[in-house]
């Protein structure tokens, strides 16, 4: 299995398209259908590193987003994206077509910092288009609830020159100045940093590059979180380089639309990602 540094990834390919998964974290780093570039921003200076996340691609942020609400010694983000993942399968669904799952189940590492059984199933539809459903499943005999983010980092040319349009009238939570139900209006524009979480997004959203449009589509949540660091936040991460050239949007549950599972229960957070209209 090749690897990078010390960290082993899984390379798939078919007619249409090709991707790179990191098995620590089911880490996505590189998705590219074939006569486009890459969707995916990877930064320069990203850690392939054991324990350590990967800077770009899509980091799975679970069983919480952000800061832990009660322990700031947790990892931030939640444990699944350093967490080593086990391929399941493999399967052409046609030549242009191809499914990949990767699985995470609760471990006694686990266990000590979050005190609940479950199972988590990632599974990946590559062709034209990249399909991604992150499905928890509640293995326990009690309750548990959950934030989770696929924390998406798309490739673009210059990030003075991109919009996003969908979220028009949307209210959303402001992080900066930690102020909630601010209402969108008009198109997002990235003067200077953006940190938001928006909510009552069911619909599908458009980021207007220079030269390009990508198309992002959420299922199982109506939470969609926007960051763009800006030049000066750009500088506090080490391992990010090329800010200018990367902007997240992210399939989120998190504030209001936190998930609670029963015994038994299962929910799928699912992200659509293209660059074509759908």
């Amino acid at each position: 299995m090749p690897k990078i540094d010390n960290l082993e990834y899984l390379e798939f390919s078919n007619a249409k398209s090709s991707i790179k998964i990191s098995l620590q974290g089911a880490h996505i780093f590189d998705f590219c259908v074939k006569g486009k570039k890459p969707l995916l921003f990877l930064s320069k200076t990203a850690k392939f590193k054991e324990g350590l996340p990967i800077r770009g691609g899509i980091p799975i942020c679970w069983p919480w987003f952000g800061k832990h609400p009660t322990n700031s010694s947790l990892p931030n983000h939640g444990f699944a994206r350093v967490s080593l993942w086990k391929h399941l399968l493999t399967q052409e669904l046609s030549k242009d077509k191809t499914k990949i799952i990767m699985s995470l189940q609760s471990s006694p590492q686990s266990l000590a910092i979050w005190p609940y059984a479950f199972e988590l199933i990632l599974e990946i539809i590559i062709s034209d288009i990249l399909e991604l459903s992150l499905i928890t499943k509640n293995t326990g005999t009690k309750s548990f609830s959950l934030s989770q983010a696929l924390h998406t980092y798309l490739l673009i040319e210059d990030i003075k020159q991109a919009s996003i349009e969908g979220l028009d009238t949307k209210p959303y939570y402001n992080k900066l100045n930690d102020t909630y139900k601010n209402i969108q209006k008009g198109k997002l524009l990235f003067t200077e940093e953006v940190d938001r979480v928006y909510e009552e997004c069911t619909q599908t959203l458009r980021l207007k590059d220079k030269n390009q449009d990508i198309f992002i589509q959420t299922q199982g949540s109506k939470a969609v979180v926007v960051w763009s660091p800006g030049e000066h936040f750009a500088d506090y991460f080490s391992d990010l380089s090329g800010y200018k050239t990367m902007l997240c949007i992210e399939s989120a549950n998190t504030l209001e639309s936190e998930i609670t599972l029963e015994p038994s229960q299962s929910h799928t957070l699912k992200s659509i990602l293209s660059q074509k209209e759908v």
